[in-house]
């Protein structure tokens, strides 16, 4: 009895198994299917999103293809001042167009319409010096201006110069080469404390290059700002309307605030950043960044007359056209650590 007590037992208590099995089997197939369907729902989100920034891709190239001819064709007309101020608000747009883009391009297309937009306004540059009138040619003038121009170049800035002395402006000639026919700036100085006021830089074009050891200070709101072959610089500068541009530079700081930052075979620099698109590393390694922090009297309004957002700050989103891997972070540049952000930038 006993032992047919314990069979009916077992046979009942795997009837029950089954059946707990069997109840089991709806809710696993529910399950699947609701994997399955959140699949479907991904894939088809990914391809919408996928269809809409070819879309926006589309547009952007129709768009600067179109501004870009207009401002050709204002570049290759017949000469004026007002022609030229046209071509200088479309660059402006065309500028941030391509700001406003840089989220949903390609590295190849936001490369090509920055390379497409240096040249336009490389070529804005020289039309600007083609029209500015020609002096009038004096043996007398001459002489003075020669003679006042070997006085300038030619004295020396002692080693331990006080903050505020300017040092000579760049060679016309050098300005010239590198399409800043109105640039100003510094170069070929070292170990020298440098600045520029506001009433200097206003709207001007910035050139700091062969710099070794310096500290240089631009307040006020410069159109752009260009530092090349810099070496263990500390460079301050108020908010700048356009670009900023880095080349062959090491070993330095930069505090900048602008709409596009380009940093180009550059190493070891840290930089203070506030820009309201995205900043580009090409060629780089050990690039740090840090939200802009240096501050100076009368800056906001500074801001305000460059038009920049200063609630659009968008440090931490850099384009690295070396590393195209966007699931991986590139080696190029990192976050500037906070305990390291404490800059001593008297």
């Amino acid at each position: 009895m006993e032992s047919a007590s314990c069979s009916a037992a077992a046979v009942g208590n795997g009837d029950m198994g089954s059946q707990r099995e069997l109840s089991l089997v709806p809710e696993r197939l529910q399950k699947r299917e609701q994997e399955r369907q959140l699949e479907v729902e991904k894939r088809k989100q990914k391809r919408q999103n996928q269809e809409v920034e070819e879309e926006k891709s589309d547009f952007f190239a129709a768009a600067f293809s179109r501004e870009r001819a207009a401002v050709e064709e204002l570049l290759e007309g017949e000469e004026s001042v007002e022609r030229l101020e046209e071509a200088a608000s479309r660059l402006q747009g065309l500028q941030k167009l391509l700001n406003d883009s840089v989220l949903f391009l390609a590295p190849y297309d936001l490369r090509q319409g920055q390379e497409a937009l240096t040249h336009l306004q490389a070529a804005l540059a020289e039309r600007r010096q083609e029209l500015q009138p020609k002096k009038r040619f004096t043996f007398k003038t001459r002489r003075k201006d020669a003679a006042l121009t070997t006085k300038v170049d030619t004295t020396p800035v002692p080693p331990t110069a006080a903050e505020g002395i300017l040092s000579p402006s760049l060679p016309l000639k050098e300005e010239e080469a590198l399409g800043f026919s109105w640039a100003c700036g510094f170069s070929n100085l070292e170990f020298q404390v440098l600045e520029k006021r506001a009433d200097e830089v206003h709207q001007r074009d910035i050139l700091l290059t062969e710099l070794s050891n310096c500290t240089i200070k631009l307040y006020g709101n410069p159109n752009t700002l260009r530092l090349t072959k810099a070496r263990s610089c500390k460079v301050l500068c108020g908010p700048v309307s356009t670009s900023v541009f880095l080349e062959d530079c090491s070993d330095c700081i930069l505090a900048v605030a602008c709409q596009q930052l380009r940093i180009h075979t550059t190493k070891n620099t840290r930089i203070f950043l506030q820009v309201t698109s995205r900043a580009i590393v090409e060629d780089c390694s050990g690039i740090q960044f840090a939200p802009y922090t240096w501050t100076y009297p009368g800056i906001e309004k500074d801001f305000q007359g460059s038009g920049l957002d200063r609630s659009k700050n968008n440090w931490t989103n850099v384009d690295d056209f070396n590393w195209l891997a966007r699931d991986v972070a590139s080696p190029n540049w990192s976050v500037l650590p906070e305990e390291e952000r404490k800059i001593q930038w008297d």
